[in-house]
């Protein structure tokens, strides 16, 4: 929401704070600001108003409120605060067809008026706000939406037919097929025409059931305002937020005015609107207002709520007095009742966000200031009860990654399996997993070829998650622990089953059980669920062991190269000796040494290793890998040491 400085003081007057100060202030109490700039000859501050707040802060008099409430001052001029005094009018007539879609309507007849450019003043600060000036007229309604927050939209009166000298408006839902044409907004697109689909809702010249309005998203091209109108209709309404939001979203046309109406703008603001609007074009265009006419359907109150001071002071962790409380609401715009300890309240009728008690909590914490809160460390306290899936899930985690395995998270969609999705994800996520043993397959099959980049024996990985399964009751689900090693890079080895076995038999030892589990290719799948649920939670929880420090640093996407070297040593010869040399030359493209085998033969001693190679912007050629190692060779020479 971009707002002008001096637009600001028009409300609150010369105590308003600077730009700076106020982007302070909204930081720490209300909102961020994405910046402060100056265009056109004013400041500009673009405040990232909350969904929370723009049913009051989409405006210049909401942001103008919250500041005066911050500064604990009253505002020299609200236009909210003053008494409505609209003629009333019996030259315009409506018809609501559905009073939830619509729960007011007003509109009011001018006569009278110059269509001509707007004042400077009021060109500026349109400019300011990215606005494109049109005429006084549009210019007029565009300013007051920016002022009040409230959407407003002028037909030229002479352009409607009458029936019995009565304009006749009707709200209604479209017809699917039906047209409407849309006027360009502020001349940033072209008028065009919308076919509907009949969920929308319309305005509606009764007279010849033409469309004149696209309800709360957009005017139409019927009855525009041009040079040669003098009698005016302007319209401001309250429409439903989510029938506007699906309309607007739905055809793709998000402007200011959709999204005012999309975020629950008061019921209360057309008429003030109007009387601000009236007044304004009274000003600049000349004529005279003939009078209003206001359908109110269904009004709609801010409610009634019980704030307890003991409850805010417990949630906030402050030690706040009641009377502290009230004179921080009371800055708000609430009224308040006591009754007894607690305090009867209710939001200002601008404010549709207090509705329950943690609203007015959260008012009180940030006009106090959440900065003034001071940090309290909670108590220590003994364990009572412990969270067997939590436990058992922690034990497991410390045996298995004690093991070398690597903990993998997969997702829970598949794209095939037999509980199906009715709205799937994507079209390879159409189905909920089973079983978990199918990612680890995954897993193990993507990551074999890592060994020698990661400096390991094989491969590693363990889940737990949850599967879902379709049985007498529906669909059910529970909790599987799976788990697999691959040796090879080229698929299941039998050699894998050993390894497995060993993870099972530490588990057994782990957990004090015997686990009956079958292995399929290196890869077994417990129901986690079943096995907590028959294991004995202790009284007090056994912590696990506390991992090393771990340094995560960019990986490279291009491919490795290994190269090995194998030598007898000289006597005396040990392993960090060699494989210090061998990392001191084999270059900036060695990322990993591993010591792969020793033995010792005839009275000597024979090392090798396995030197990893990669780079970060490309993929290496033999060319380059091989200098890399005829440096090896060489030190290794000059050492003594036979090559082999």
């Amino acid at each position: 929401m971009l707002v002008v400085h001096n637009w600001l003081k028009d409300y609150i007057g010369d105590s308003i704070p600077d730009a700076r100060e106020i982007e302070k202030l909204l930081t720490f109490h209300s909102f961020e600001i994405e910046g402060i700039e100056t265009v056109s000859g004013h400041e500009v501050i673009d405040v990232d108003v909350l969904p929370n707040r723009s049913s009051d802060c989409l405006c210049h008099r909401g942001i103008a409120r919250e500041i005066a409430t911050l500064i604990d001052k009253d505002l020299e001029n609200d236009p909210l605060a003053k008494e409505i005094s609209l003629q009333e009018t019996t030259m315009i007539e409506v018809d609501i067809e559905d009073t939830d879609a619509c729960p007011r309507f007003t509109a009011s007849l001018m006569t009278g008026i110059t269509v001509k450019d707007s004042p400077q003043w009021l060109q500026d600060r349109l400019q300011a706000l990215g606005q494109r000036p049109i005429n006084n007229i549009v210019d007029a309604t565009n300013y007051v939406m920016y002022a009040l927050g409230q959407p407003l939209h002028a037909y030229d009166a002479d352009k409607f037919p009458q029936v019995d000298g009565k304009w006749q408006f009707q709200v209604r839902y479209a017809k699917e097929g039906e047209v409407v044409s849309l006027i360009a907004e502020g001349g940033k697109d072209e008028d065009r025409d919308i076919v509907l689909k009949g969920t929308e809702l319309l305005i509606v010249d009764k007279s010849s059931n033409t469309p004149i309005g696209l309800a709360g998203v957009k005017g139409g091209r019927f009855a525009g305002v041009d040079a040669g109108t003098t009698k005016i209709i302007i319209e401001a309404a309250h429409f439903d937020s989510t029938l506007t939001r699906k309309t607007a979203r739905g055809l793709g046309i998000v402007i200011d005015a959709s999204k005012r109406f999309e975020n629950e703008c008061s019921r209360e603001l057309p008429p003030y609107a109007q009387q601000e609007i009236i007044s304004l074009i009274s000003d600049i265009a000349g004529g005279a207002c003939e009078g209003t006419i206001d359908a109110y359907f269904q009004k709609k109150e801010n409610p009634e709520v019980t704030v307890r001071p003991d409850v805010v002071n417990a949630l906030l962790g402050v030690s706040l007095t009641s009377e502290q409380m009230q004179s921080l609401l009371t800055r708000v715009g609430v009224k308040i009742e006591k009754k007894g300890e607690n305090l009867s309240c209710v939001g200002p009728w601008e404010r549709t966000d207090l509705l329950i008690e943690v609203d007015f909590t959260e008012e009180i914490g940030r006009v106090h200031g959440l900065d003034n809160i001071q940090s309290v460390i909670p108590e220590t306290v003994a364990l009572t009860e412990l969270n067997a899936r939590h436990y058992y899930s922690e034990q497991v985690r410390d045996v298995l990654i004690s093991l070398g395995f690597s903990e993998v998270i997969t997702s829970s969609f598949r794209k095939k399996d037999v509980v199906k999705l009715r709205n799937a994800l994507a079209s390879d996520k159409g189905c909920l997993r089973s079983a978990l043993t199918k990612s680890i397959f995954d897993v193990l099959d993507k990551n074999a070829g890592f060994t020698d980049l990661l400096g390991a024996t094989d491969t590693r990985v363990f889940e737990i998650g949850t599967v879902f399964e379709k049985n007498d009751q529906g669909v059910t689900e529970h909790v599987s622990l799976a788990f697999g090693v691959r040796t090879k890079s080229n698929g299941y080895n039998p050699k894998d089953d050993a390894q497995t076995a060993l993870a099972v038999t530490a588990l057994e030892e782990k957990l004090g059980i015997t686990l009956n589990i079958t292995t399929e290719k290196a890869v077994t799948e417990i129901n986690f669920t079943e096995l907590f649920e028959s294991l004995p939670v202790p009284a007090t929880y056994e912590p696990v062991s506390v991992a090393e420090e771990t340094v995560y640093k960019p990986f490279s996407h291009h491919p490795a190269m290994t190269r090995d070297i194998a030598m007898w040593v000289t006597e005396g010869t040990n392993v960090e000796e060699v494989q210090t040399l061998l990392n001191a030359t084999a270059g900036d493209l060695r990322v990993r040494t591993t010591h792969v085998d020793e033995f010792t033969k005839d009275g000597r001693t024979s090392l090798a290793f396995r030197l990893v190679f990669q780079a970060m912007d490309r993929t290496l050629t033999d060319d380059e890998v091989n200098v890399q190692m005829d440096a090896v060779y060489k030190a290794a020479t000059e050492q003594g040491w036979e090559t082999r």
